[in-house]
């Protein structure tokens, strides 16, 4: 790894050109076209989760007109979108907005270090093309890196994987070969991957089998939305998408509320959608029938019922146990069964990688990140001038994210009216924290130490509701929680 001597400057550094990056990128272009801002990509492509996944059948499993752009709209018939449409999508936001020449990709962020005597932040920048290292200084970082680990999937200890004589896949490294046409396949795991991938291998291979440890619930949604499209014809593209945006919105909050104040009518309405989906006599407590309550983890959507009609059409079928091991021909369950496979497709989820994994420092001391407090859902205490993208995990990631670049956009707007470089948040250190994601989803549990807190209220709450945020993040930009710098500051002087 050679290191270049030159050192670039721009006001803004974007880490990452995902759904996230690219609308913080527009943002700017709109709110602050003077100032600078480059965007930076580890992967040699833009579009973050949906040109990494490959395997079959990937989609949205939220409706494309909440998690597209709120400036926008979704035009597509489709209201449950397959990756290739959501890539287009995002590839049509890139170009529309002039943003090509903004991206660097290959270009993996290393480390961090902000300096407040200089107000900016010394990037270190691994070009995995090249195997240089460059150097970017930024008056700001907004990480627009998600949460999970693009490099690793999640896959647990299995006793006896050595032994299996045929293939084993992670959906997040799918083989663009892989051949699974007349096979037989087990895909363990319960979650959106796996309700994804049964139908969609189920025309080609000989069966396909999802083996869950624990069911999860899982609701039938059109794939194309009658009254969005409807609206659209009616009232034109952008009227439409805003309205029915405002519409889902509403029903995914409603649906939210309803699953949390009342969950025992919502076990029951869910039990009897998916029971009246399912052949007559099928075990549905047995496999639909989870032991937590309804959106303590996230909902899992299928488009058109094709879920169910898959398992009715006898292609694919589910077992609820418990693995014992692999075997040399398939997997031994605890119950005594063996299921045999050629193929075992580990969808059994992802790691999280707050902030990607980069190492950073404030004045030469490392930033602990659990030791800080989010404020506002976008800002660290004790970090100036860095803003992360985090979505929700209750409705369309992209809802908050929105949100969030209003925030930042003002952010910047008020420094500049103040004279101010630097901002960053500052919590009481007797404030009682909690971890940041209320979220019993397995993937979440097993980072909560790594992550940072949330405290009890408003703004250092990581809210999960639309509603709030927009009050939040669209009422007054600074509180007596952010303490402001600028060059007078330390020159001495105080600006007023």
């Amino acid at each position: 790894m050679t290191t270049s001597t030159t050192t670039e400057r721009v006001d803004v550094l974007i880490v990452g050109a995902g759904i996230s990056g690219i609308g913080a990128a527009r943002y700017l272009t709109t709110e602050h076209p003077a100032k600078s801002f480059t965007i930076v990509e580890g992967r040699a492509a833009a579009g973050g989760t949906w040109d990494l996944f490959r395997y079959p059948g990937i989609r949205s499993d939220s409706d494309l007109h909440t998690f597209g752009y709120e400036f926008k709209p979704w035009t597509d018939k489709q209201a449950i979108a397959d990756a290739p449409r959501i890539l287009d999508y995002l590839h049509e936001t890139i170009d529309e907005n002039g943003l090509t020449d903004h991206i660097r990709y290959q270009h993996r962020v290393v480390s961090a270090a902000w300096s407040s005597e200089d107000a900016r932040w010394l990037v270190e920048i691994d070009r995995t093309d090249t195997g240089e290292r460059t150097r970017i200084s930024a008056g700001w970082i907004f990480c627009g890196s998600g949460y999970y680990d693009y490099d690793e999937g999640f896959t647990p200890e299995f006793e006896g994987r050595e032994r299996f004589q045929g293939q084993i896949v992670h959906p997040q490294h799918w083989p663009e070969d892989l051949d699974y046409a007349g096979k037989r396949v087990v895909v363990i795991g319960s979650g959106a991957t796996a309700v994804t991938l049964l139908p969609a291998m189920a025309d080609d291979a000989e069966h396909v089998t999802m083996l869950q440890r624990t069911p999860t619930y899982i609701i039938p949604l059109p794939r194309e939305d009658a009254i969005a499209n409807a609206l659209k014809k009616i009232l034109g593209d952008k009227r439409g998408y805003a309205l029915t945006r405002q519409k889902n919105v509403a029903q995914q909050r409603l649906l939210f509320e309803l699953c949390q104040r009342f969950p025992s009518v919502a076990r029951r309405m869910i039990r009897k959608i998916n029971a009246s989906q399912l052949p007559e006599g099928y075990p549905v407590d047995t496999h639909f029938n989870p032991p937590y309550n309804p959106w303590d983890q996230r909902l899992c959507v299928v488009p058109d019922s094709d879920l169910f009609r898959t398992l009715r059409k006898g292609k694919a079928s589910i077992v609820t146990d418990r693995i014992a091991s692999f075997t040399e021909t398939g997997i031994l369950l605890e119950s005594g069964a063996e299921l045999e496979a050629d193929i075992i497709v580990t969808a059994t989820g992802l790691n999280i990688k707050i902030i990607g994994g980069i190492d950073l420092t404030v004045d030469g001391r490392p930033v602990s990140m659990p030791d800080t407090v989010v404020y506002r859902g976008m800002m660290l205490s004790g970090v100036p001038n860095f803003a992360l993208a985090i979505g929700y995990t209750n409705a369309s990631w992209t809802l908050k994210i929105g949100l969030l670049c209003e925030y930042f956009c003002k952010l910047l707007t008020y420094l500049d009216a103040h004279g101010y470089d630097s901002v960053w948040a500052v919590a009481d250190p007797a404030m009682p924290t909690r971890p940041l994601l209320d979220f019993g989803a397995g993937y979440v549990q097993r980072a909560l130490e790594t992550l940072p807190k949330q405290g009890p209220e408003a703004p250092w709450v990581m809210s999960m509701s639309y509603y709030t945020d927009r009050r939040l993040l669209r009422g007054d930009v600074a509180d007596e929680h952010l303490h402001f710098s600028g060059v007078r500051d330390r020159a001495g002087s105080v600006v007023v």
